[in-house]
C-alpha cells in the first residue's frame, strides 16, 4: 500500500508538471482572436494562374498549383509564365470586402508556393511580383492595407522547404494527397519527405543550406517587417527540412511578437499554435485538445484550373463550418484567383451565400465553444457560457417532422429559446428523453435552422 500511495503521489506531481509545462497565457492571449473567429479565407494565387490547368495543348491532372510539377516543366520554360502574369483587375480592397462580407475574420494567402514565385518584392530572388512580371507591383501591400481599412486578419502562407526554381529548394516527386481519402497531413509530409526528388539541373545548382540561407530565410524577414502586422505565418510541406534550418527560419518569429503560426515548419519537434487537417473534417476521436483548423477547396483545386468545375454547394460549405465550429476548431475555406485578378464567378456566388447565411447565424459560429453534447443524429450544436448559464446553438439540418426537437442530455431549466432566423420564441419542456422544444412545422432555413437555447447553469 505504501509503495502504491507513493507512486499515485509521484504520478500526480508528474502529471501537475505537465500541465503546468501547458499552460501558456502568452499563447492564450495571441490565440484569442483566432479562437473567437472561426472562419477564414485561403488564396491560392500565383504564376499557375496562368496555365490554370494545361501545358503544351495538354490539361495536366491534379491540382492546379501544381503543375510545374506534374508536367515536370523545366524551369526556364516555366519562367516564361510569369511574362503573361498582368492581373490588371487585381482589386485587393474588392477581395477584402468579399471576404468579409461572407463572415470572414482572417485571410491567408501565399506569399510564395512550391513554384517559388514570390507575390511580393524580394531581394532574396528575383523570382518575384516586381522583377518577373509586366505587372511589376508588389501584390501583397496593397492586401495588407486593404485588410487594415476593413478590420480583417493578414495571414502569409510561405513555402519555406519546397521551391522548384530557386537553385536548393526541395521538390517531391508528387503530392503526396491525391487520391487519397481525407489525408492526414502528418502522413502527408512523411510520404513526401521519402519521395523527393527533382528534374531539372537548374534546380540543383546549390545546396538546401544555401537556399535556406539565401531564400527562405530572408524572404520570411522580409514578409514579417514589410508589411506591418502578420496574424499568421503558414508554413507547408516541410520537405527535407532538418532542426537547424527550422531553427533559422523560427527565429525569424520575433520579428511579429503577436503572430501564430501552423503545425507544418517541421514535425514533429515544431508543432506550431495548431494543427492543420487538410480537406477533410477530423472525427471527435481523432481530436487531442490541441488547436486546430480545417483547410479546404470550393471545388478541387487550390490554385486557379480553368476546367475543374466540382464546386461544392453552399450546404455543404455552411454545414462543415458548423460541424468544425461544433468540434472547436476552425474553417479555412480557399479562393484560386484567376491570372487577371479576379475570383471565379462561383466562388464569388458562394461567398455571397456563405454571407447571407452568416448575417444570421454568425452568434452561432463566432466565439464559440464545442458541443458539450453527444452526437446529435438531427444536426450539430456549438456554446457559448453567459452571466453562470449556458447558452447552446442548435443547428438543425434534418427538421423534425413532428414539430418536436429532442435535445438528449439537457435536463437544465430553460431561460430562453428563440429561432435565429426570424426571432421567433419557441417553448421547451424537460422530459425523460431530454429537452423538447416545439418547433414550427417548417423549416426557416433550408441548409441549417439554429436555436438558440439558454438554460440555467452549465452542462
Amino acid at each position: 500500500m505504501k509503495k502504491f500511495l507513493l507512486f499515485l503521489t509521484l504520478t500526480c506531481v508528474v502529471v501537475s508538471s505537465l500541465f503546468s509545462q501547458s499552460a501558456d497565457p502568452a499563447r492564450d492571449k495571441r490565440m484569442e482572436w483566432w479562437r473567437e473567429a472561426r472562419l477564414g479565407m485561403f488564396i491560392h494565387w500565383g504564376v499557375y494562374a496562368v496555365p490554370a490547368g494545361h501545358y503544351n495543348g495538354h490539361a495536366i491532372n491534379r491540382i492546379g498549383e501544381w503543375i510545374m510539377n506534374r508536367g515536370k516543366i523545366p524551369v526556364a520554360e516555366y519562367q516564361q509564365f510569369a511574362k503573361q502574369f498582368n492581373p490588371v483587375k487585381y482589386d485587393p480592397d474588392a477581395w477584402v470586402k468579399m471576404a468579409k462580407d461572407a463572415g470572414m475574420k482572417y485571410i491567408v494567402i501565399t506569399a510564395k508556393h512550391h513554384d517559388g514565385f514570390a507575390l511580393f518584392k524580394s531581394n532574396a530572388s528575383k523570382w518575384n511580383m516586381v522583377d518577373a512580371t509586366p505587372y511589376g507591383k508588389d501584390l501583397l501591400k496593397p492586401l495588407a492595407e486593404a485588410c487594415r481599412k476593413h478590420g480583417i486578419k493578414l495571414g502569409f502562407y510561405y513555402s519555406h522547404a519546397q521551391d522548384w526554381t530557386n537553385p536548393g529548394g526541395a521538390a517531391a516527386r508528387k503530392v503526396a494527397s491525391e487520391g487519397w481519402a481525407n489525408p492526414d497531413s502528418a502522413a502527408i509530409d512523411a510520404y513526401t519527405a521519402a519521395h523527393s526528388g527533382h528534374w531539372d539541373p537548374a534546380q540543383t545548382t546549390a545546396t538546401m543550406a544555401q537556399y535556406i540561407d539565401k531564400v527562405a530565410v530572408p524572404q520570411v524577414k522580409e514578409l514579417l517587417t514589410n508589411y506591418g502586422d502578420v496574424a499568421v505565418l503558414w508554413w507547408d510541406t516541410p520537405t527535407d527540412m532538418t532542426e537547424e534550418f527550422a531553427k533559422k527560419l523560427q527565429g525569424q518569429l520575433a520579428l511579429q511578437p503577436n503572430i501564430i503560426t501552423n503545425d507544418r515548419l517541421k514535425r514533429p519537434d515544431f508543432p506550431g499554435d495548431f494543427k492543420t487537417p487538410e480537406q477533410k473534417i477530423p472525427k471527435l476521436s481523432e481530436l487531442d485538445g490541441k488547436d486546430w483548423e480545417t483547410c479546404m477547396t470550393m471545388n478541387g483545386t487550390w490554385g486557379f484550373k480553368s476546367d475543374d468545375h466540382n464546386w461544392k454547394s453552399i450546404t455543404t460549405l455552411v454545414r462543415n463550418l458548423i460541424d468544425i465550429a461544433s468540434k472547436g476548431g476552425n474553417y479555412l475555406i480557399n479562393v484560386g484567383p484567376k491570372a487577371d485578378g479576379t475570383f471565379p464567378d462561383e466562388s464569388v456566388k458562394l461567398l455571397k451565400e456563405m454571407g447571407v447565411w452568416m448575417k444570421t447565424n454568425g452568434d452561432a459560429i463566432y466565439g464559440t465553444q464545442k458541443s458539450p453534447l453527444a452526437a446529435l443524429d438531427w444536426g450539430r450544436c456549438t456554446k457559448k457560457e453567459k452571466n453562470g448559464n449556458t447558452i447552446l446553438y442548435l443547428s438543425v439540418f434534418d427538421w423534425p417532422a413532428n414539430s418536436q426537437l429532442v435535445v438528449p442530455g439537457v435536463s437544465n431549466s430553460v431561460v430562453t429559446a428563440r429561432l435565429l432566423a426570424n426571432g421567433k420564441t419557441l417553448t421547451a419542456s424537460n422530459t425523460a428523453n431530454g429537452l423538447v422544444i416545439n418547433v414550427p412545422a417548417q423549416a426557416p432555413d433550408t441548409i441549417a435552422s439554429v436555436i438558440q437555447l439558454e438554460i440555467k447553469g452549465t452542462l
